[in-house]
């Protein structure tokens, strides 16, 4: 009898201590599993401050670029405006004084010169004021964008096209006006410089909420894989997510290239 109480008294220790190992087990797994995900959310939570504080030098750092390339804009403009404009107005000037003074087979001549003088006059002040973001401001997103359809239908370069539907008048940051219109400039540029295009169309739908851009030529395209990654492209993109905006460039050789822009003017209105 006496060993059977001792026997039962053994056995429920043994379940004692079985149970106090599974409890301090199941509290080190517990705390273990507990210090795993507190490490991973502080982890987590690094990672996402580290992105941020790089996504938000790389802002810093294109709005700086920005900036700097919009003054260095300005002063190219004003240049060309006050500078090179002026100089062609005096040899225009010039010219009517030596027409005066010549004979008719020669003031002929003159006359074709002065006309080619003029036209070259008109174009600058057209250049300057698209390099002039003041102007930009004062004109307007969709009127400085015509001035600059003009001037290429004017320089017979390619047959531009602009089109829009919609309330302009509900794109209220001159700031974002500059910046779409400069990645409008670029694209110009490019198929100017690059697509052997004909055609260039942009068109503008304004709603309440967003702006959309797109901008199509027929040219030769390009395969994205295969750009240089100093090419404008890089830019452009930069650029728009300055603004928020939804950027799309769609290319493929011999077929031409589009570019979609999705500018939201609800997020950006009185930013």
């Amino acid at each position: 009898m006496v060993q059977t109480s001792e026997h039962l008294v053994s056995t429920e220790a043994e379940r004692s201590l079985l149970l106090y190992m599974i409890a301090v087990l199941v509290i080190v797994i517990g705390l273990s599993i507990l210090f795993f995900v507190v490490f991973q959310k502080r982890k987590n939570k690094l990672l996402l401050d580290r992105l941020q504080r790089e996504r938000e030098f790389e802002e810093e750092l294109v709005k700086s670029q920005t900036e700097i390339q919009e003054q260095t804009l300005i002063n190219v403009g004003q240049e060309l405006h006050d500078n090179v404009g002026q100089l062609l107005s005096v040899a225009n000037m010039q010219l009517s004084l030596m027409a005066s003074l010549a004979g008719e087979s020669f003031k002929t001549k003159v006359d074709e010169t002065k006309q080619i003088i003029s036209d070259t006059i008109n174009e600058v002040r057209g250049l300057s004021k698209v390099l002039n973001s003041e102007v930009i401001k004062n004109l307007g997103f969709q009127e400085s964008l015509q001035t600059e359809v003009d001037r290429l239908n004017r320089m017979n370069l390619l047959k531009a096209e602009l089109s829009s539907s919609g309330d302009k008048g509900v794109c209220k940051n001159n700031q974002d006006a500059i910046i779409l219109f400069r990645i409008l400039q670029e694209f110009i540029s490019n198929t100017i410089k690059y697509s052997k295009a004909t055609e260039l169309k942009i068109t503008l739908a304004y709603s309440r909420d967003n702006l959309l851009i797109t901008a199509y030529d027929n040219g030769i395209g390009f395969d994205k894989d295969k750009v240089d990654k100093g090419s404008g492209l890089i830019n452009m993109e930069s650029r728009a997510r300055l603004t928020e905006s939804e950027f799309s460039i769609i290319s493929k050789p011999n077929n031409g290239t589009n570019l979609t822009l999705k500018y939201p003017i609800t997020l950006r209105a009185f930013s």
